[in-house]
């Protein structure tokens, strides 16, 4: 199974057995949904952003915050997965687009359409699209399309909350929480981190529902816009890095930004899994 497939599925199946909420409904693709009325504009000022010399519980409020005020939003990513008992390394680029909706719902679409192998790069298009409880696995290369309810019917999961989503983002969360499960501690700036940022390491506690399945999430958080651009979470020999670039929050997004194009069923390899089936 692909590498993004299993995190999504791993975060779905963690997050279904406490989800609370309505029932996702079973359709090929996304549902049309009003959003969630937005909150201030991204670039709005904001004399409480985090500074360089800000604490780590000023940073987790400047995360709070951005996660409470925003409806949306598209960055262009860069997803790099290093093993550091192979040496393999594995580098694909893309775009994520994320948009809360009614109800504390939320659908989150990935595209990645490049790979990186050993200097090398070729098209190889994966697509994935999480929203009512179904997700969209989509392999252009295959030409395979595997849709799967990984929510168990009549529940849902938090896409901004740490171990629920698939994509690590730690927006809208009360830094009490955060301090409950992790031990948090600011780094020192280094050459290599993204311009205007601050690092801050989090370190799963003994015992917490993160203690085997991470050893630690770093986040570098942009001082002006609060979101995070570079998450890095560490497995073992695993370790991913994900790179976010040209955010754009509050974008307005569409239904039809979550919307896969059709395929020729004569020619695809088509497969649907309601929950429990698989």
């Amino acid at each position: 199974m692909k590498i993004v497939t299993a995190m999504l599925l791993l975060a779905m199946g963690c997050a279904a057995g406490n989800a609370q909420g309505q029932r996702g409904t079973p359709i090929s693709e996304p549902p049309p949904a009003k959003p969630a009325p937005a909150g201030p504009p991204a670039s709005a000022a904001n004399e409480s952003n985090p500074t360089a010399d800000a604490s780590v519980d000023q940073v987790l409020d400047a995360l709070d915050r951005r996660g409470d005020s925003m409806s949306d939003f598209t960055a262009d990513l860069r997803l790099q997965e290093d093993d550091e008992q192979t040496g393999n390394s594995i580098v694909r680029t893309g775009k994520i687009w994320f948009q809360k909706l009614p109800n504390d719902d939320a659908r989150m679409r990935l595209t990645l359409d490049k790979k990186e192998v050993k200097g090398k790069t070729i098209d190889d298009k994966l697509e994935y699209v999480f929203a009512g409880g179904w997700l969209i696995d989509r392999d252009y290369g295959r030409m395979i399309n595997k849709r799967r309810q990984v929510v168990r019917p009549g529940e849902k999961i938090n896409l901004l909350k740490l171990g629920e989503s698939p994509f690590p983002l730690p927006l809208g969360q009360d830094k009490a929480d955060v301090h409950q499960m992790f031990d948090v501690k600011k780094a020192q700036p280094a050459k290599d981190d993204p311009a205007g940022t601050i690092h801050l390491q989090l370190t799963p506690k003994k015992g917490s529902q993160y203690d085997r399945k991470l050893d630690a999430v770093d986040f570098w958080v942009d001082q002006k816009s609060e979101m995070p651009v570079r998450i890095v979470t560490i497995e073992g020999p695993q370790i991913r890095t994900w790179d976010l670039s040209n955010v754009k929050v509050n974008a307005g997004l569409k239904d039809q930004d979550f919307e896969l194009p059709p395929v020729d069923e004569k020619k695809w390899q088509l497969s649907e899994e309601p929950f429990g089936e698989r």
